[in-house]
């Protein structure tokens, strides 16, 4: 479910704080809105460079600039993770780092990307599950985080709410 947050409103300096906030508002959002009891995970991701909070680029332009400043440099992905137990009305959050290093990519490589209008949607304007993942050399911490949300971390919050993998439907009962 789309929260409906208004994210512009957050005006929290420390990246990684930040996307915590969101993903709490954005959890508390959508539990507001769920009947019954249920499980409910929201998450925010923002990139850090040079100190910098880069969210979403919005536009081809704004994305083209970003990875101008970003070709091979190093930028560390934040993604905030707030579960809510419905049930319980019990809730947990933290945030998860990563550094992501990026190629030097070329001029040309840049336009390519940026004309999939992938980069435009995402955090930070890149992807390393789609086509951004040519440019990413590689990673330092969970790479489900850069992909927007940390198993590892779920996990973690599920248990600090009493829960298992089994409570989600894992494994997949055939």
């Amino acid at each position: 479910m789309v929260s409906g947050v208004d994210e512009s409103a957050v005006r929290t300096r420390d990246v990684g704080s930040l996307v915590v906030e969101l993903a709490q508002l954005k959890a508390r959002s959508v539990a507001e809105q769920v009947n019954g009891t249920a499980l409910v995970l929201g998450c925010d991701s923002m990139l850090e460079l040079d100190g910098e909070a880069l969210g979403k680029p919005g536009s081809a332009l704004a994305a083209h600039a970003r990875w101008l400043e970003m070709r091979g440099r190093t930028g560390r992905l934040f993604t905030g993770h707030c579960l809510i137990d419905t049930g319980t009305a019990g809730e947990v959050s933290t945030a998860v780092e990563t550094k992501v290093h990026f190629a030097d990519v070329t001029d040309d490589e840049i336009d390519a990307y940026c004309a999939t209008g992938e980069p435009t949607a995402v955090a930070g304007g890149f992807t390393i599950d789609g086509f951004g993942g040519w440019f990413v050399e590689g990673v330092e911490g969970d790479p489900h985080n850069v992909v927007g949300v940390s198993l590892p971390v779920v996990r973690a919050l599920l248990r600090q709410l009493g829960h298992g993998l089994g409570d989600i439907g894992y494994p997949a009962r055939q």
